[in-house]
This record gives structure tokens, C-alpha cells and sequence, in this order.
């Protein structure tokens, strides 16, 4: 499966502030591959900003349409106002592997249920149309074995076709080579056996 994820490194953010009846709400978007990186995400706005008034979060720790490593949180705003329009807002996005926080400073005016639920998905919307974005493929672990005299012919191809080699073993038999394959099998092994004239054996 292939989808757009955040092209941020571990651990930084993408920031982005909104302002409604005075109250101060601040965007933290960040890419969260699982719970661990969100938690992280949480954990640093909560230190960053300890006298604001709520820190509210989605996240989506997976593939789109994920439906295990989800979560959201109003933080003690009226129930639904605000984790859940966050998360509406990540997953109408069609991105993976991200994850928000708001952090509200209380302006002084109430903004009743309908009035949060807007801010809190316009703070998220308004933070991912700025947000750096970079393809991501799932794969799996394949190995293959190949002469050791094919080897530079194998990685050459598997680099052209950005299938990343994640590991190397060689023996009296030739070269094992360890792959991410894409997991929605867009790219054949038959296809690289031909271009090796049939010197692959898959493990």
C-alpha cells in the first residue's frame, strides 16, 4: 500500500497557530509511525506549554483507514469538540502515520460546542495545508539469493526501482540479499530473474 505520510525526522514538528475570540489555539502536527512517536508528541507539548488550558490530540499511527492504532482526546473540552474532530479532519487528509496536538490558551470567551468543534478541526486543517509530505510504500522482508558475479547487476536494478536492500549474507553459494519489497506486489521477482537471466533464487 502506498500513501503520503509526513516528510518530518523523528521527533520534530510542524506548528501552526489560530486565533478565534481570543483564545489561542496552537497546531502541533508530527509524523507518528506508532503510539510510541505520538506519545512523544503529547508528552513535549504538554512540557513546552504547561499552563495552557487543554492539550487536545488525534492521531493515526498506521496506514489510512487504520483501525487499531487510532486514538483521540478532548482533554477536558465538552465531549466531541475536540479529539474526535481532530481525528475527522487526519483522517479526511488521507495521510498515514500522523499525529496532532492543539494546544488551547483560553481567550475569555466561550465558544459553545459548535463554536470548538470548528476551531479545533479549522486548527488541524489550517496546519496539515502547510505540511511537508513525502510517499511511503509498506513492505515486507524478501530475500533472494543471487551469484555472487550478479550482485552489483541485482543492486543496480533493485536501486532503480527503489526497493531498498536492508541487509547482505554471503556464503560458498553466492549472496543473500535481504529486501523491503512492496507489499502491494506493484513489482515482480520473475521480472528481476529475467533481467539476472534466471540466476535468482528466492529464500
Amino acid at each position: 500500500m502506498r500513501y503520503s505520510i509526513p516528510a518530518l525526522a523523528p521527533d520534530a514538528i510542524h506548528a501552526n497557530t489560530l486565533e478565534i475570540e481570543k483564545s489561542r489555539f496552537l497546531c502541533w502536527l508530527a509524523h507518528t509511525p506508532d503510539t510510541a512517536a505520538f506519545d512523544r508528541l503529547l508528552a513535549c507539548a504538554r512540557t513546552r506549554h504547561p499552563d495552557a488550558s487543554h492539550h487536545c490530540s488525534a492521531f493515526i499511527a498506521g496506514a489510512p483507514q487504520e483501525q487499531v492504532a487510532i486514538g483521540f482526546s478532548d482533554d477536558g473540552e465538552p465531549g466531541g469538540t475536540a479529539g474526535r474532530p481532530m481525528f475527522q479532519a487526519l483522517a479526511g487528509s488521507g495521510l498515514g502515520q500522523v499525529g496532532a496536538v492543539v494546544t488551547r490558551y483560553f481567550g475569555g470567551t466561550k465558544l459553545g460546542t459548535g463554536g470548538l468543534v470548528r476551531a479545533y478541526t479549522q486548527a488541524v486543517l489550517k496546519a496539515l495545508e502547510t505540511l511537508p509530505l513525502r510517499d511511503h510504500t509498506e513492505r515486507r522482508v524478501c530475500r533472494v539469493q543471487v551469484d555472487f558475479s550478479q550482485e552489483a547487476e541485482a543492486r543496480h536494478w533493485l536501486d532503480t526501482h527503489e526497493v531498498p536492500v536492508d541487509g547482505a549474507d554471503y556464503d560458498s553459494q553466492g549472496v543473500t540479499l535481504t529486501l523491503g519489497w512492496p507489499m502491494d506486489d506493484s513489482l515482480s521477482l520473475e521480472t528481476l530473474s529475467q533481467r539476472l537471466r534466471g540466476g535468482l533464487i528466492r529464500r
